[in-house]
């Protein structure tokens, strides 16, 4: 149980650190070009600059792409755009999160379903924790997100470099709610191994246990 305490905390704290930064209004305000118009969404204008050799991929001062702007600002259409014109997909910004993350860490199941379309991998790996977009929605709860990715071949049992799947953060940084429970059915309707233990040995069913979570214990016994 204690293990567990620190666990959390240190995964709240460094968090806070390392967790997606939007584009702040001082980087907005310094936006030009293809940054500017993914920003607003204006599809004729990206198509312009893409046209007249503006380069998809150029970066911003925290490395973020003309794509990675579209996924914060949630414009479908001017991410399509951007990627019909040569953005690459899979681009890491500065904190090391890529537009598929992005939109899973958001909520926005319509984005992620795009972003995969376009050929956004649903396996790489993203953030300082070394993890992957299905973690970081499994860890929020967002389980329309989860089926999303799931459906597009996300890995089930990535671990992390905290030695956790997305099946160990639902249960440990969950609050035991609807949202977190539906998250820990669809992993373990999809398959996910109830069996991988944290770097201390401890199983996602043992972490429910611990926290008194009656519901996700029922869902990761092993069936009878």
């Amino acid at each position: 149980m204690l293990r567990t305490l620190f666990l959390v905390l240190f995964v709240g704290a460094a968090g806070l650190a390392h967790a997606q930064t939007a584009p702040s209004a001082s980087d907005i305000a310094s936006y030009t070009g293809l940054h500017l118009a993914a920003h607003e969404g204006d599809v004729d204008e990206i198509n312009r600059l893409i046209a007249a050799g503006a380069d998809p991929n150029v970066r911003d001062r925290s490395e973020r792409t003309p794509a990675h702007v579209a996924a914060f600002a949630s414009h479908d259409d001017a991410l399509t755009a951007l990627a019909k014109g040569g953005a690459d997909m899979n681009a890491l910004e500065d904190r090391v999160y890529d537009v598929l993350t992005i939109a899973a860490v958001a909520d926005d199941p319509e984005m992620v379903s795009l972003a995969m379309a376009l050929g956004n991998a649903p396996d790489l790996i993203t953030s300082v924790y070394d993890g992957t977009a299905l973690i970081a929605a499994a860890h929020l709860g967002h389980h329309d997100v989860v089926a999303r990715l799931i459906a597009g071949g996300a890995p089930l049992d990535h671990v992390n470099n905290l030695d956790w799947t997305a099946l160990i953060e639902a249960v440990v940084l969950g609050d035991g709610g609807p949202d977190h429970i539906k998250t820990v059915q669809i992993l373990v309707e999809a398959g996910a191994d109830r069996s991988i233990a944290d770097r201390y040995g401890v199983t996602p069913l043992q972490h429910a246990m611990s926290r008194g979570f009656s519901e996700m214990i029922e869902l990761l016994k092993e069936e009878q």
